[in-house]
């Protein structure tokens, strides 16, 4: 017959565990002090072994030779010298559990953790169990897996790694020659045109310090681009090894636990390709000069609203223009079919709005001219000097930021104020307008708006088709897309009309080949 375990003779019948501080009954059945105690509150003053009653008050005596027999099996024999038979059988037979002094055979889901067969009845009895064996087949499943996706990341991780240093080779081998070609074209302009040399001075450090700016962004993206990869290649390769040890742990209980501290790296996220465009820092640069040699063959013209002398100084450079990429997306190159370069009219500009550059700039300022025409606008408002009965016509405009409407308006419009209101574009049925504000925009016809999402970029276009009665406006930064169409049969002549607040500037953007079709030459220039 075989002899039961000693383990299960040192086991309390009632939490199914190992005796803690043992007490022996009258009946001579051994129990745990606090299990028998709390018997004895819950249910009746009997043996839970063999149900003989036990008088109410009685003393509860400690075994002191049990407790010596449990402390000395607790502490277990010394370790024997040679190979660990834990290890060496890839199990976990030689840990116990700490709370029950019982074998860890089970692992218990819910808390984490190796468990023993009486943590299930207490501690973890509605717990998700499993056994070792079968939790461990389960992980090392799961992490081969991401193992395999790891491998793919750092893959594709090394594939972007080399595309991005080759784009910061590129950068690096063509910001130099553009910067020597920008000094070469400011150098023979100042050289040709030396009444404005202080003008073309200024714009050729301007041009030179935003390659300069240019270059450094990009490269400061490339390189940020490169320690996102580096970083990313190192989680992964950390990652990898930690797999691979883990794999190679023999103890399943050590691999349990470590496996939940093995945590895989993020994902990388999009990264950011560098920003650089030689020959756009040059058409900006080409398009600046071209507008400082209009600004020097112009000997006159008509009469225009007066400047304050503070305006251009002695020799005051070109303020901010609007930049023309050389890559123009297919809808806006086919908008220039129909290009028209416009001027604004100084007779109806209000007496706080100053123009300048030919009339294709017009400046809010604070202080008032003296003097304002009679057809000049009471409200912060100018029109320009050509209009449109006919035909299709596509323009350009620049403003240095929000809080302006572009619009346009038959030659009956208003030029006192009416209203509440800080301008009269859109608000009657003779005008239609975009009104461009911080975080939104509005467009505005016989005195209802339309709520539209805010205009990205300063520099906006507008299309107006007579034939078919369209109006569309369009937000060109960074590529042209059209932000509202209106649809209406104009029966007279449109002018564009524009309404700016203080501080703000609007510039008319030229094309030197855009020119009036013949019928429509005598018409666009005709005065207001």
């Amino acid at each position: 017959m075989a002899t039961p375990p000693l383990e299960d003779e040192l086991t309390c019948s009632i939490c199914l565990g190992l005796y803690l501080e043992p007490v022996t009954l009258l009946c001579g059945h051994n129990f745990c002090g606090a299990c028998i105690r709390d018997w004895g509150d819950r249910c009746d003053k009997a043996c839970p072994e063999c149900r003989k009653p036990f008088p109410d008050g009685a003393e509860l005596r400690r075994n002191v030779a049990l407790s010596a027999v449990l402390k000395a099996m607790r502490a277990g024999p010394a370790p024997a010298p040679g190979p660990d038979p834990a290890r060496a059988s890839g199990s976990a037979l030689g840990a116990r559990c700490p709370r029950h002094g019982r074998p860890l055979d089970l692992f218990c889901r819910t808390e984490g953790r190796c468990i023993c067969s009486a943590c299930t009845v207490n501690e973890c009895r509605l717990h998700e169990r499993a056994l070792l064996d079968a939790e461990r087949r389960e992980r090392e499943a799961q992490l081969r897996a991401m193992l395999e996706v790891s491998q793919q990341q750092a893959t594709q991780a090394e594939r972007q790694l080399k595309e991005l240093q080759q784009q910061r080779n590129q950068i690096q081998a063509t910001a130099l020659p553009t910067q020597s070609s920008a000094c070469s074209l400011a150098s023979m302009i100042s050289g040709k045109f030396s009444c404005l040399l202080q003008a073309l001075e200024m714009r050729r450090a301007l041009a030179l310090k935003d390659i300069k700016v240019a270059e450094t962004q990009a490269l400061a993206q490339a390189q940020d681009g490169e320690e996102r990869l580096q970083g990313h290649l190192e989680a992964l390769a950390s990652y990898d090894r930690g797999v691979r040890d883990l794999l190679e742990q023999l103890d399943d209980r050590a691999f349990l636990q470590e496996s939940q501290l093995l945590v895989p790296p993020g994902p990388l996220g999009p990264l950011t390709s560098p920003q650089w465009d030689e020959d756009q820092q040059l058409a900006g640069l080409k398009e600046s000069l071209s507008r400082l040699c209009d600004l020097l063959l112009d000997e006159g013209g008509h009469p225009r609203a007066p400047a304050e002398a503070a305006d251009l100084g002695p020799m005051e450079a070109p303020g901010p223009l609007a930049p023309v990429p050389s890559l123009v997306c297919p809808l806006r190159r086919k908008l220039w079919q129909n290009y028209r370069n416009l001027t604004f009219d100084p007779d109806s500009a209000n007496r706080h709005l100053y123009l300048s550059r030919q009339d294709q700039q017009v400046k809010h300022r604070h202080k008032p001219r003296d003097l304002a025409g009679p057809s000049s606008f009471e409200l912060w408002q100018v029109r320009c000097a050509q209009s449109f009965q006919n035909g299709r016509h596509y323009w350009e405009v620049h403003a240095s930021n929000h809080s302006v409407t572009l619009g346009v308006a038959y030659p009956d419009l208003t030029r006192h104020r009416q209203g509440p209101h800080t301008d009269n574009i859109g608000r009657g049925p003779s005008s239609w307008g975009l009104c461009v504000q911080e975080d939104r925009a509005q467009a505005w016809h016989n005195g209802e708006a339309q709520l539209l999402p805010g205009v990205s970029g300063q520099l906006l276009g507008m299309d107006l088709d007579l034939a078919s009665g369209r109006l569309t406006f369009y937000s060109l930064e960074p590529k042209a897309q059209p932000l509202h169409t209106f649809h209406a049969i104009f029966t007279q002549p449109l002018y564009p009309v524009f309404w700016l607040l203080e501080g703000r500037t609007l510039t008319l953007c030229h094309r030197p080949e855009a020119k009036l079709p013949p019928e429509l030459q005598e018409e666009a220039s005709e005065p207001s």
